[in-house]
């Protein structure tokens, strides 16, 4: 079954029902054997003892008294501890989560693995473990001759959504020679003192061979805004930045191709669209014949998002990714595409753009052209520089597609995009893949109460503001007496007419009603400026509200 659903706003009950429909639909049944399994698979609960069975099933080895158990490297007898969480986040599950391994010095895990690429995952639970305050929790993390983390401040790292419970993940590609040993090294930092490392999982699985690496005998692929093209040799790290499953539910590791990669829902990272058209199809019959049946999941290429059935619309807008990412590396972008709508079966029936980093990276991007047919996988690579001359912490990425402009050119005036990876490149000078520590938040100081004075103090400062409001109010109003007096002499006729006033205020934008006015000239010349300057003043908020109105994009 096929279909694409169009989302217009304002229809709760259209939505319901298309989500309950759409993820049911894509709720199937995985299959039993996996395209790929993995060669190296070490699940290591830290600060644990025996074996430990996750939420999915897997099964997760205590490093304490194991062949896991890490190297110290003690500058005072400070050897590492095994500490269980003072207490456990609703959102953190028992396992690996429960338990770190915490040190004052440096200590090392070592794990011997086959050679090849794999990749690294390590899971922080950033609490507070007995005498261990969070805040202090400041270290490195080395792979190797790769810096995955440096001066790493995990609960900052936590705070910055303003979520303190919660939990941090990372995942890194690396390749390891022949007669290699992979080493993870955890120093805290030398300049806090009382600083600490912890760590409260790692996992290590092994990948096929160049499913992110590029091939000895291929040239590279995109390199945007650059003439040559880019490679990912094996002297190369890849810090996982994002994992897509565009269009579709999130992918559980269990659920993915033997990799045990997590697939998240794209939602959040939507720019901004007016129609929402998510084609899926669960009974079409995929041909891996492009790319290996590992490269991702079968769900990411069942479903998609698509601009629409509206060319008109569709050549209105592009449909935007919004991607917070670390400013000064270089990215590897991998963009998953499978055509599997009956209608487009040959080149040109959907031709349509691509934009990386507000850059064209595709002018007549064809799925069909690209995987040799429908129900055909196909993935495009690209690599692109991401550098700001203000040194920001972080930018965003923005990835697009839109449709082909030129209506000759294609039978759809559409696009479309199944999956999203995007991953940080290792500094090729020293092997960095660390980016910058989030900034604090910054709490507001509480309000403080005015002192309490005593009552007689009170009566007697309310006693003389009293006297003295009376006082300056009987010489103003003697004033204004004298002055409308002296008025009245010289104009015995007051100014008397029926004016048509139109009144702007903040509750009636325009009311009309018509007054008959019998004033001094006095009394309009001291109304005048109150009454021109408050209108102004109406005038200017009207006038904002107009200018921040919102714009088509």
């Amino acid at each position: 079954m096929w279909n694409s659903f169009p989302l217009p706003p304002f229809t709760p009950l259209y939505l319901v029902f298309f989500f309950l429909l759409h993820h049911l639909i894509c709720t199937v049944s995985v299959e039993s054997s996996s395209p790929y399994t993995s060669i190296d698979q070490i699940l290591l609960n830290c600060g644990s003892f025996g074996n430990s069975t996750a939420l999915d099933g897997r099964t997760w080895i205590g490093d304490a008294n194991s062949k896991f158990l890490p190297l110290e490297q003690s500058l005072n007898n400070h050897a590492s501890l095994t500490l269980i969480a003072d207490r456990q986040s609703p959102t953190a599950a028992q396992v690996p989560f429960a338990t770190a391994r915490i040190s004052l010095s440096t200590f090392t895990y070592d794990f011997p693995v086959t050679a090849g690429q794999k990749f690294i995952r390590l899971y922080f639970y950033p609490a507070s473990y007995s005498d261990f305050d969070r805040s202090k929790a400041l270290f490195s993390v080395r792979a190797g001759p790769f810096t995955l983390l440096s001066n790493f401040n995990a609960s900052l790292t936590a705070d910055a959504d303003g979520d303190s419970g919660d939990t941090i993940f990372r995942e890194y590609c690396v390749n390891i020679e022949e007669d290699q040993r992979l080493n993870i090294t955890f120093t805290p930092s030398p300049t806090v003192s009382d600083s600490y490392a912890f760590i409260n999982g790692i996992e290590i699985v092994s990948m096929p061979p160049n499913l992110y690496y590029t091939r000895a005998e291929d040239q590279g692929f995109s390199f945007i805004g650059q003439h040559n093209l880019y490679s990912i040799k094996n002297s190369t790290a890849l810090e996982t930045v994002y994992r897509f499953n565009v269009g579709g539910r999130s992918i559980s590791p269990t659920e993915d191709t033997g990799m045990f990669r997590g697939w998240s829902q794209d939602d959040k990272y939507l720019k901004e669209y007016n129609v929402l058209f998510l084609p899926f199809n669960d009974t079409i019959n995929l041909s891996f014949a492009t790319v290996p049946a590992y490269a991702a999941p079968e769900y990411v290429y069942r479903t998609a998002r698509t601009l629409g059935n509206d060319t008109d619309i569709n050549l209105s807008y592009n449909l935007t990714w919004e991607f917070p990412v670390d400013s000064g590396f270089y990215y590897f972008i991998r963009l998953h595409f499978c055509e599997f709508q009956p209608e487009i079966v040959q080149p040109s029936d959907r031709r349509f753009r691509i934009f990386i980093a507000n850059q064209t990276a595709e002018k007549d991007a064809d799925v069909i052209l690209w995987s040799g047919g429908n129900g055909v996988p196909v993935y495009k690579d690209y690599a692109v520089p991401i550098f700001t001359k203000e040194r920001d912490k972080k930018v965003n990425l923005y990835i697009a597609i839109g449709a082909e402009p030129r209506r000759w050119m294609t039978s759809y005036q559409d696009a479309i995009m199944n999956g999203i990876e995007i991953f940080k490149i290792s500094d090729s000078s020293n092997g960095n893949l660390a980016g910058p520590n989030p900034d604090p938040i910054l709490v507001t100081p509480p309000t403080i109460e005015p002192t309490k004075q005593s009552t007689n103090s009170k009566n007697s400062r309310t006693t003389i503001f009293v006297a003295a409001g009376g006082v300056t109010g009987l010489i103003m109003a003697s004033i204004l007496g004298f002055l409308i007096f002296r008025t009245g002499k010289k104009e015995k006729n007051s100014s008397c007419s029926t004016d048509w006033t139109t009144w702007r205020g903040p509750f009636s934008l325009s009311t009309t009603k018509s007054t008959k006015t019998c004033r001094s000239s006095l009394w309009v010349a001291l109304s005048r400026p109150i009454y021109y300057a408050a209108e102004s003043q109406i005038q200017d908020i009207q006038d904002g509200e107009e200018s921040q109105g919102l714009r088509p994009y």
